[in-house]
């Protein structure tokens, strides 16, 4: 009886660990990225389809997250964001904290970041259901994905190959999202194309 009970046991965490792990699971490189809509932080409605034919950005951020504020205290984020709008770049920035956990902010609020940080998106897309973020798989912030002018997922992953919360951003710091920008803009294959994410939960 008592193999029986934990051979139950078992075949329910595997099924429920398949089903959270396919719930959660990224999408697969060289895959269309899945579509979402979205509202952004100036009450819009932000489709991805609206981008079609552009080299998109999607960065998942909350301002609470030690990580998240290293890369924009720095202002190593906001140099990224300039150097992808100079070459054309869509850059969405999805906050998917919930209501009540770290990170949560209304639209205001989400504009009154923005601004006092001098960030660069093109929209930020409001989602605190997380349905968008658990559509990409998300897992933290931030976390960054980046989409060709087909809509094809060419880069999924870490902003850097630096995994830590305070200091400067030296010239040595490896930045995996400009390095992937350069390689698709001059046709080659990403080098790197998915890393390590790093940083607070989502």
């Amino acid at each position: 009886m008592r193999f029986k009970y934990n051979l139950l046991f078992l075949v329910c965490f595997v099924t429920n660990f398949f089903f959270i792990s396919s719930v959660n699971a990224s999408p697969s490189l060289g895959t269309p990225a899945p579509q979402f809509k979205g509202i952004d932080s100036n009450g819009n409605e932000v489709s991805l389809s609206d981008f079609q034919g552009k080299i998109v950005i999607l960065e998942w951020t909350n301002h609470d997250c030690p990580y998240v504020r290293r890369q924009y205290m720095t202002g190593n984020m906001q140099m990224v964001q300039v150097k992808a709008r100079d070459i054309g770049v869509v850059w969405i920035t999805i906050i998917s904290s919930a209501p009540g956990t770290q990170g949560h902010v209304n639209r205001r609020q989400a504009n009154k970041l923005t601004a006092s940080r001098k960030a660069l998106p093109s929209h930020v897309v409001m989602d605190p259901s997380g349905v968008i973020g658990k559509l990409y798989g998300a897992r933290t912030t931030p976390h960054m994905y980046i989409l060709d002018t087909k809509g094809t997922l060419v880069y999924k992953g870490a902003i850097d190959d630096k995994p830590t919360s305070w200091g400067k951003i030296d010239a040595g710091t490896k930045n995996y999202v400009l390095d992937a920008l350069s390689e698709l803009m001059a046709g080659n294959r990403i080098t790197h194309a998915a890393t390590q994410p790093y940083g607070c939960s989502v």
